[in-house]
C-alpha cells in the first residue's frame, strides 16, 4: 500500500513527499519528475500534445509507481482521471491543501506550470478540483506558511496513529 500525496499546484506535495519518504525510510517518486525524466518538460508535453497526452502519459505512470513505490506524489490534476480515482482505492491519501496567499508567493514568476498563470487561474483549477480531492483523501494538512518540516512531521505521526478508517482533517 502507498501513501499519495494529492492536492492544487504548489501545495507543497514534491517537497512533503521526498521528506516523507526520507523520515519513514520509504521509497519515492514524483509523477511529474518522473514524466519529465522520460518525455521532457511539461509545458512542451503541453505544447506538443496537448492535455490529454500528457494526462495519459501521468495516468500510466501512477499506475505503474502504485504498485512499486511507498510514498508517491501526484501531480494537481491526476486525480481528474477517472482511472486514477479507482487505482487510489486501499491506498491512504494524503491531501495538501495552502492559502490563496500561500500559493501567491510560491507561483510568482514560475513558468513550469503549463495551467497556472496566476492565482486567479490557480484558485479557478482549485476550485473546479476542490470536491474530488476531498472525496478521496483519508486527511488534510494545510501546507501555508508552515515549515515543511513540520508538515511532514504531522504526516508521518497521522500515519503512524491511523489506519483507513476514513477522512480526518488535521491542521
Amino acid at each position: 500500500m502507498s501513501v499519495v500525496l494529492i492536492g492544487p499546484p504548489a501545495a507543497g506535495k514534491s517537497r512533503a513527499g521526498r521528506r516523507l519518504a526520507k523520515v519513514l525510510g520509504a521509497s519515492y517518486a514524483d509523477t511529474d519528475k518522473v514524466i519529465v525524466a522520460r518525455h521532457g518538460a511539461i509545458p512542451d508535453i503541453f505544447a506538443a500534445h496537448g492535455e490529454l497526452e500528457f494526462r495519459r502519459l501521468e495516468r500510466d505512470v501512477i499506475a505503474e509507481h502504485l504498485e512499486t513505490t511507498e510514498v508517491l506524489s501526484l501531480g494537481g490534476g491526476a486525480v481528474m482521471d477517472v482511472e486514477t480515482q479507482a487505482r487510489l482505492e486501499g491506498h491512504t491519501v494524503v491531501l495538501l491543501t495552502a492559502s490563496p496567499a500561500a500559493i501567491t508567493e510560491r507561483i510568482t514568476g514560475n513558468s513550469k506550470r503549463p495551467l497556472i498563470t496566476g492565482i486567479e487561474s490557480w484558485t479557478q483549477i482549485y476550485e473546479a478540483r476542490r470536491e474530488t480531492y476531498e472525496r478521496l483523501a483519508d486527511v488534510s494538512f494545510d501546507t501555508s506558511f508552515r515549515p515543511m518540516v513540520r508538515v511532514v512531521e504531522d504526516i508521518a505521526e497521522w500515519l503512524e496513529q491511523n489506519s483507513k478508517e476514513g477522512p480526518s482533517d488535521v491542521a
